[in-house]
């Protein structure tokens, strides 16, 4: 579905125009508005229901006389006259040349509002005005008023003092509570720091003790009787086999294997996930010939002490947010501790357990961040593997829409604006360079495709969702659709297959209609009626019972279908569209939206847990997706972003075009339109809105 825009404009909710309502001019007799300004009158004061005007009932500004005595303001007469050429009051027959200026009137309009503000003049205008008007007052009076005037001061200044104070003292005693929380905060993490730094110690010195003892037991092994023959001579003797044997593993305990054949890791790594990206390129490019020695083999990837260090860079440039997290977890223990506690605080026991708990609580914390700082630190670049042109020659927009794998990951499916489906093997486009990728299967359709998901049980089956609303289920073996629905009234933009039931599935449209099918039925089963355009549909993976609906209104709905009229939970964060919905868990759902924000929320507390930010997406589907650890998503300025999903900022990203000769210096115009991960791996497709697909892994 990332193959549109976003936009408030192109899928937000209408809102329908509130038309000008224009008052009919007056007609016939004046007696029922008459009656309204003498009711408006009575309501004045005496002094002023004579200057209200007739027509405004307030107060009249420059007052004008008509030919037939009726005064009105200046601005209310002439509006009135070029709709209507009589009196409002009278109904006479009156014109612009019968009217005014009421010199008379406004003179005492004017007096009638100096009285006005002379009566609600405070106390000190009074005085000041009498003696700008020149007052005669005896000198004895005069020191009175000033002693007066003197005492009044000094109270005033006395009082403004005090307040200030109070206020003062106020500000002082919420900042030292404000900074004794900071404080107790922070001594709270430094003694974290300071117990988690004694475990990784104590941890530590345990770990070179055991590498100590393995190796003064493989020193003692290799000078027992046993190995006594020499080296060269069981290498002779291999050699005259035709083979050879491994230097640091020679004698009766070493393992001989042919010269001509590379380590088996890299065999594993040639048909399975890579370990080591650059073997891993250079295998599936046929450049490495099995006759490389081991040497040169390993020279290709880093050494450990290299990588070490790459991953301690990176933990200084992302100390910040390593800390929140690390913190976060730690504080979460506490709390934990803290609660337990008070549960037990009538039981008595022993130090030693209490301790051992509490000791236990915080090896569980530091463990979760350790582990988190493991993934974290395991992966630091998106390295390309792979490259297929998705472009054809016959349309001139080659946008993919949306990119998923199959059941078993063998073959991904792509769609987009060119109206086909275009499956391939995956291992065909990796192992093998060509100059074009051919799909094994091809399928068109009558519209343009926004999103596809694929049976997660049935092999063959995959469904997806047009332009023009409607959604249909293919058989990829047949190469033919088996099931349209076209209940939808405008373009859909998701649909989604059940993991645990393989014959329902959910769709969302601009029409702000969520349905719910069944392949065993030709019409909708369920539907959810919203007032917002849907952008996104989504199934919790744990159960078919719950589906996650992002929507035009800025809000993610997550809906129990057993009970569609209310949602379950509405979760609110996000400041535009939200585009896409996945799930990472059935517990955790991930987000995106048209404000550059990705967040990551909790379905079964309610509540969210974070923010990830550092991609540019402002109206266009980017693509989205997720496994268990890693979240990526795709940016305007053609960049494939990976977030680890317990940091905030970005983990590692490419940019499209960045390395490519054949493409433009000057991509910002492309966009990536559509990510897919593969399953549980490092491994992901990326494309963007040239129709260029990558293979992408994450690498050291």
């Amino acid at each position: 579905m990332e193959g549109g825009t976003c936009t408030q404009g192109s899928i937000g909710p209408h809102v329908p125009s509130v038309a000008a309502v224009k008052q009919e001019p007056r007609t016939g007799s004046w007696s029922s508005q008459d009656n309204k300004c003498e009711l408006a009158m009575a309501s004045k004061p005496a002094l002023d229901k004579d200057f209200l005007c007739p027509i405004c009932i307030q107060t009249m500004k420059d007052a004008f006389l008509t030919a037939c005595g009726h005064s009105f303001c200046y601005t209310c007469i002439m509006t009135h006259l070029s709709n209507k050429s009589n009196c409002p009051c009278c109904g006479q027959y009156l014109t612009n040349n019968q009217l005014f200026p009421n010199f008379l009137l406004n003179k005492l309009l004017r007096k009638a509002s100096a009285s006005q503000l002379v009566s609600n003049a405070s106390p000190a205008e009074h005085l000041r005005l009498a003696l700008q008007q020149g007052v005669d007052l005896p000198v004895k009076e005069l020191d009175s008023l000033m002693h007066l005037l003197s005492d009044k001061k000094r109270k005033a200044e006395q009082e403004e003092a005090e307040a200030n104070m109070e206020i003062l003292l106020e500000f002082l005693h919420r900042s030292r509570q404000q900074k004794n929380e900071e404080l107790n905060l922070l001594q709270g993490d430094l003694q974290f720091l300071k117990e988690d730094i004694s475990t990784v110690e104590k941890q530590r010195q345990d770990l070179l003790h055991i590498t100590e003892k393995n190796a003064l037991k493989i020193r003692m092994i290799a000078g027992g009787p046993s190995s006594s023959r020499p080296d060269t001579l069981a290498t002779n003797e291999n050699t005259s086999k035709g083979e050879a044997t491994s230097q640091s593993r020679g004698g009766q305990f070493g393992a001989s294997v042919p010269s001509n054949l590379p380590p088996a890791s890299l065999k594993r790594d040639y048909r399975g996930r890579v370990t080591s990206i650059g073997t891993y390129k250079e295998m599936i490019g046929g450049d490495v010939s099995l006759s490389k020695s081991q040497s040169e083999l390993k020279a290709l990837t880093p050494s450990p002490a290299v990588l070490t260090m790459a991953k301690k860079r990176r933990v200084v440039a992302q100390i910040e947010v390593l800390q929140e997290a690390y913190l976060q977890r730690r504080r979460k223990v506490a709390q934990v501790h803290r609660q337990e506690q008070k549960v037990h605080e009538t039981i008595v026991r022993k130090d030693e357990e209490v301790n051992s708990a509490r000791a236990d609580l915080y090896s569980s914390g530091l463990d979760d961040f350790q582990s988190v700082l493991t993934a974290f630190t395991r992966y630091s670049r998106l390295s390309v593997i792979a490259e297929l042109r998705h472009g054809d020659l016959f349309h001139s927009s080659n946008i993919v829409s949306s990119i998923e794998f199959g059941r078993d990951d063998e073959l991904f499916a792509t769609a987009g604006v060119s109206r086909r489906i275009k499956i391939f093997e995956f291992a065909t486009v990796v192992n093998e360079f060509a100059g074009v990728h051919c799909p094994v299967v091809e399928m068109s359709t009558r519209s343009k495709l926004s999103c596809l998901s694929w049976n997660k049980y049935i092999k063959s089956h995959i469904a997806s969702s047009d332009y023009e609303g409607i959604i249909t289920v293919w058989d990829v073996n047949r190469r033919q659709s088996i099931t349209e629905y076209e209940e939808h009234e405008k373009r859909a933009w998701s649909v989604d297959f059940s993991r645990t039931d393989p014959t329902m599935l959910v769709s969302g449209s601009d029409d702000g209609k969520v349905k719910i099918w069944c392949t065993r039925q030709e019409s909708s089963v369920i539907n959810i009626d919203m007032k917002a355009n849907i952008c996104c549909v989504k199934y919790n993976p744990g159960s078919s019972n719950y589906v996650a609906v992002g929507s035009a209104d800025h809000h993610i709905h997550y809906f129990d279908v057993r009970n569609s009229h209310l949602p379950l939970y509405v979760f609110n964060g996000h400041r535009k569209a939200v585009s896409y919905v996945k799930f990472l868990s059935p517990n955790e759902l991930a987000s995106a939206s048209t404000d550059s924000t990705l967040c990551l929320w909790d379905v079964k507390e309610n509540c969210p847990i974070r923010t990830l930010k550092g991609h540019t997406n402002e109206k266009n589907f980017v693509g989205l997706t997720v496994n268990s650890e890693y979240i990526a998503c795709g940016s305007e300025t053609n960049e494939v972003f990976v977030y680890h999903k317990a940091m905030s900022k970005p983990a590692s990203w490419h940019r499209f075009g960045s390395e490519d000769a054949g493409e433009s210096d000057d991509d910002t115009s492309h966009f990536i339109s559509a990510v897919c991960w593969k399953s549980e791996s490092p491994t992901m497709l990326a494309a963007n809105s040239q129709g260029t697909i990558k293979v992408l892994v994450l690498a050291p």
